[in-house]
């Protein structure tokens, strides 16, 4: 099966909208993203589609979405190249919460007083580079300074880098579910790699539709690092899960998007306790009351 990559040039707001109306819907694109070209100030809608896409639905899209005609161009995406990976070969470590995030590429010293994690490029989310998993690194950092919790989730893993960070700092066990075999596999290696292999058991789940995650409830501290969308659909399965006092971590989230996932997990009987901003992304930390 051959892919293809469409994107457009447009504002920052009409490309977070049309990635918003997009994700909407299942049949035209298997992923969407909107993202800034840091030299120029540029930015672009981007979308990944089974090879010819549906162009001229595209384009009906965006005059519904956005009131005027977008231009897409569009180019194959080479299937024997792992492009997440070849993007992020040559990114810095990065440090956040107390953690020292990198990957196998970089030779230099490990700084003193951090918690290192080795996590490579892979066909997962999470090498801890992206605005929402760095907030989630700050969120586990300011819980583990007020206590240590003895039952944690984490919900849509990916690389595994938020179950790692936990295990790193608690030395206890972390459950680690996500709806992708391949980030399973990835988050078994990556603990593995980062001598945590022990205390993490991973498993494909849908959401927490799974009998290991049932068996071990309730849960003093549960991350979820996806999407808004599937967050809120989350929110009562969340809450069932969550113990009375426990925090809940959520991220993914835009900030415009931020209320309504606020909202639907103040009717399960959580509140907001703190929230962290990075750029456009929004992190949550809220309390099981």
């Amino acid at each position: 099966m051959s892919v293809d990559q469409l994107t457009a040039p447009l504002s920052k707001d009409q490309a977070y909208a049309l990635v918003d109306a997009v994700m909407e819907r299942d049949d035209l694109a298997l992923t969407a993203s909107a993202h800034e070209n840091e030299d120029t100030g540029e930015w672009f809608f981007e979308a990944t589609c089974d090879s010819p896409p549906d162009v001229a639905a595209f384009e009906a899209l965006a005059r519904e979405t956005l009131g005027g005609e977008v231009s897409f161009s569009v180019a194959p995406i080479d299937p024997e190249i792992n492009w997440v990976a070849r993007s992020l070969e040559g990114l810095a470590p990065v440090i956040a919460g107390g953690f020292y995030v990198y990957g196998s590429h970089e030779t230099g010293p490990i700084p003193g007083g951090l918690t290192p994690m080795k996590i490579d490029a892979a066909q997962a989310f999470g090498t801890g580079h992206h605005q929402t998993t760095t907030g989630c690194l700050e969120a586990i950092d300011r819980v583990l300074k007020r206590r240590k919790p003895r039952n944690m989730l984490d919900v849509g893993t990916g690389t595994g880098v938020l179950a790692i960070a936990l295990a790193k700092r608690t030395r206890r066990k972390v459950l680690a579910s996500d709806i992708d075999p391949i980030s399973v596999t990835t988050t078994i290696d990556n603990a593995a790699q980062n001598g945590v292999g022990q205390q993490i058991i991973a498993f494909q789940a849908t959401g927490l539709n799974h009998a290991i995650i049932a068996q071990n409830a309730p849960y003093d501290l549960i991350v979820a690092n996806i999407l808004a969308g599937p967050l809120m659909a989350l929110a009562p399965a969340v809450g069932l899960a969550a113990a009375k006092g426990a925090t809940v971590i959520l991220s993914g989230i835009l900030q415009h998007q931020a209320r309504g996932v606020i909202n639907a997990y103040g009717r399960q009987g959580m509140v907001l306790t703190q929230k962290l901003q990075r750029k456009d992304w929004t992190t949550l930390m809220l309390e099981k009351r």
